[in-house]
């Protein structure tokens, strides 16, 4: 502790300051990512990609931040915080001016190389939840997704303005600055180490500083409870995440919206995530256990699946959205906080970066889960999955007793 008090007292920073910066860097990197969305499939069209070429971009990303995930965790544990947030912005701004001087397909995938060491977004988090108290982390996790919502807005309404009046390379540079500004931000006020509690020698013998160490980082899941929490995130997420990874051909095929109407819905979900996540977590966590929430959140998640197989039209989709984000928000919120409190201070990074893999997994067997089920047996099928999944996680949580584990060690 003391060497964390040391630390920001140099810096003029204070722990709760270090977390508000953390929060605007989140928006930020979320703000550029957006604006990128708003680029890359127009840039895409021009240069003759077709629909399975477009999917096989996308599931390159998901291969290259599937594997630098954990490292990128393991990198913020044995170098700190600053370190590895300084690596991602740098790794967003030359992942940027590649896409502006992108002009052929060749060009177009390499410039999705940088990708492996951006996870801005996971170094958030191990910032906040090395700084943030035990009983407060959920809330103080949560409200990262307020910053989410906020990027989500900004930047898909940025990118949509700048593409169309400057064109698209003005857009990708322009967002290659915003990311070098976030670079002088974290180098600036993010410490060089966050871990509040410090690790004892006699836990540190046998373990090894080397950041490629598969053994460091698997060895995570032996922890009390972090295999069972660890699983539970994975097949419960894999329906939803199928539906988002195919919810751009749904918005066109099954509810016919136009650009500018797709990005209203956009906007739409960045302000129910704001709200959620910026109200109405923090209340829960306060009131009621994590394993109780996570059973919530599983629970409502399997109803959500019901109405979306139900569903014929983008106002029942409104509707549905509400609990849909309400059940995305909260699981993901408390499964991270679950699973951090489950294992050594000094192996928080690691785990985040394992939680972030889980999005890169989802996105990368999506489309080709997603395209089958959609070609086979429409847009329900989505939906009666989710409720059948969640289902059977929901009974096998009940049956036992949600989360049986301890506090971290």
């Amino acid at each position: 502790m003391s060497i964390v008090v040391g630390l920001l007292t140099a810096n003029l920073v204070t722990p709760p300051k270090v977390i508000y910066i953390t929060y605007l860097i989140a928006a930020l990197d979320i703000t550029w990512l957006f604006l990128q969305f708003s680029i890359t499939p127009y840039l895409a069209r021009r240069l003759g990609f077709d629909t399975i070429w477009f999917g096989y971009l996308q599931t390159t990303v998901g291969v290259i931040q599937l594997l630098g995930g954990p490292i990128y965790g393991r990198f913020a544990d044995v170098f700190g915080a600053r370190a590895a947030l300084s690596v991602s912005c740098l790794a967003s701004v030359v992942y940027f001016l590649l896409l502006a001087v992108a002009d052929n397909t060749f060009m177009l995938f390499v410039h999705k190389l940088p990708a492996v060491f951006m996870h801005a977004l996971p170094g958030a988090q191990m910032v906040v939840a090395d700084l943030s108290e035990n009983e407060k982390r959920a809330d103080a996790l949560g409200k990262l997704g307020l910053c989410f919502g906020i990027g989500m807005i900004a930047g898909s309404s940025l990118g949509g303005t700048l593409s169309t009046r400057f064109g698209e390379k003005f857009a990708a540079s322009f967002a290659a600055v915003g990311s070098f500004v976030s670079l002088l931000l974290v180098l600036n006020f993010i410490p060089k180490q966050t871990k509040i509690h410090t690790v004892p020698e006699s836990n540190k013998k046998g373990s090894s500083n080397s950041v490629f160490n598969l053994g460091e980082i698997t060895r995570l899941m032996k922890f009390p409870g972090v295999a069972k929490t660890f699983t539970v995130k994975i097949i419960s997420g894999l329906p939803a995440g199928i539906f988002q990874v195919m919810f751009s051909i749904i918005a066109i095929n099954f509810f016919q919206l136009k650009a500018e109407q797709n990005g209203y819905l956009m906007a739409y979900f960045g302000i129910v995530q704001m709200v959620i996540q910026g109200a109405v977590i923090g209340r829960l966590t306060s009131r009621f256990s994590e394993s109780s929430l996570m059973l919530l959140s599983v629970g409502i998640s399997s109803l959500v699946g019901l109405a979306q197989a139900m569903m014929t039209n983008v106002f029942h989709f409104c509707l549905i959205v509400i609990p849909m984000m309400f059940s995305l928000s909260v699981f993901n919120v408390i499964t991270d906080s679950m699973l951090t409190k489950s294992v050594s201070p000094s192996d928080t990074g690691t785990m985040l970066g394992l939680c972030a893999s889980v999005q890169s997994l989802l996105r990368t067997v999506g489309p080709t889960i997603g395209g089958f089920l959609y070609e086979a047996y429409g847009v329900p099928s989505f939906g009666y999955i989710q409720c059948i999944i969640n289902a059977a996680v929901f009974s096998f949580l009940l049956t036992t007793g949600g989360r049986s584990q301890p506090n971290r060690p």
